[in-house]
């Protein structure tokens, strides 16, 4: 479970955003980067652990709640794979942000705008809260704390190790090559994810 949550937060995390960009672009500028990578991270620390602790532990005790939403989080993977392998097949952006040298922002409009940017973008809470906390719901209480523990690990050392190598990953980020295998891996994640979904929705209401 710990290997599951590490790898379905990754893979949510991972997706190409606003958020991993303002990431990046203060990695690069070295403007506070600490404070928004733990922002980012704690910010996920609270949604994830709602999502699993709290809206997980209701899902798991209704059925209809707990299989109505691990059909839309299947749908939703599904939707979310198949693009990410259209812009693997098709796709050819890369990241371009401005690597030169800048003076830093105050740390106040760092923290503010590092809250905006996660707080304010609706998808946070549906990869944080509903899908995460919606495939926790199909665990049992233990199970549900490795996942979690797996999950907020792998939130930990993407934030940490984009904001503080985001130096060392710019002339990666630049080539269209890398961005296309990055979404052809999570593309398959997010596919086998969906189809665990679609089996524990199976289970619950037709295979007993």
């Amino acid at each position: 479970m710990f290997v599951k949550g590490a790898l379905v937060s990754a893979s949510l995390i991972m997706a190409i955003g606003g958020q991993n960009a303002f990431v990046l672009k203060n990695g690069l500028k070295k403007n506070n980067v600490f404070a928004v990578s733990l922002i980012c991270f704690l910010c996920d620390f609270l949604l994830m652990t709602i999502g699993v602790l709290g809206l997980g532990s209701i899902l798991a005790t209704n059925k209809w709640l707990s299989g109505g939403l691990a059909i839309f989080g299947a749908a939703f993977l599904g939707v979310y794979g198949f693009n990410s392998f259209k812009s693997s097949f098709a796709g050819n952006d890369a990241l371009l942000i401005d690597g030169q040298n800048q003076v830093s922002d105050k740390l106040k409009t760092t923290v503010l705008a590092t809250l905006a940017v996660t707080l304010l973008n609706p998808h946070v809470y549906l990869d944080t809260v509903v899908i995460v906390g919606g495939i926790a719901g199909t665990l049992a209480f233990e199970q549900k704390l490795q996942f979690l523990a797996g999950a907020l690990l792998a939130s930990f050392v993407w934030f940490f190790g984009l904001g503080f190598g985001a130096r060392f990953l710019l002339p990666l980020f630049q080539k269209p090559k890398a961005w296309r295998i990055l979404e052809f891996v999570i593309g398959c994640i997010m596919w086998w994810i969906a189809f665990g979904l679609l089996a524990f929705a199976y289970r619950l209401f037709i295979g007993q």
